[in-house]
């Protein structure tokens, strides 16, 4: 890159520096409006877990898919509902599931929610006659339950 600026003529190098600082600038706006949004979200967080009142989030919600003796568990909630994790894994273990494959996924959907897509991916026991509507059955009652 050296070697091509010393071709370059005096106004083409300042036309180069030129554009280039205007780039920089740009970049650096963008990123005082993301540090200015991001900001936002954490003082609108600390004030209302500060008063006591949080804004309520959307219910979680299960999908429950079964294909032969496996399950597709989908599981969406917001940062209330975390402890669901742990507890989700228990009742697939505790009915004898084997999992194969979890995938948690933390998407920003409006400041200062959260929402985690959480994907299981299970093998019901094959000799457990009725495991999967049983396991089925098991977290859809955990999930109500948290929720109210």
């Amino acid at each position: 890159m050296w070697a091509l600026q010393e071709f370059l003529s005096l106004p083409d190098l300042l036309e180069e520096a030129t554009n280039y600082i205007k780039k920089l600038q740009i970049d650096l706006e963008r990123m005082g409006q993301r540090k200015e949004s991001l900001t936002a979200c954490v003082n609108s967080n600390s004030k209302s877990s500060s008063t006591g009142r949080k804004e309520r989030l959307p219910l979680p919600h299960i999908e429950i898919h079964r294909f032969d003796s496996a399950l597709e568990v989908v599981l969406i909630t917001g940062l209330d509902y975390q402890f669901m994790f742990n507890n989700i894994i228990r009742i697939l273990h505790e009915e004898g599931a084997d999992i194969v494959k979890v995938q948690v996924i933390a998407s920003l959907v409006r400041p200062p929610s959260i929402l985690y897509t959480q994907r299981w991916e299970a093998s019901a026991m094959s000799s457990r006659y009725g495991a999967a509507a049983r396991i089925s059955e098991k977290l859809k009652q955990f999930v109500g339950a948290a929720a109210s």
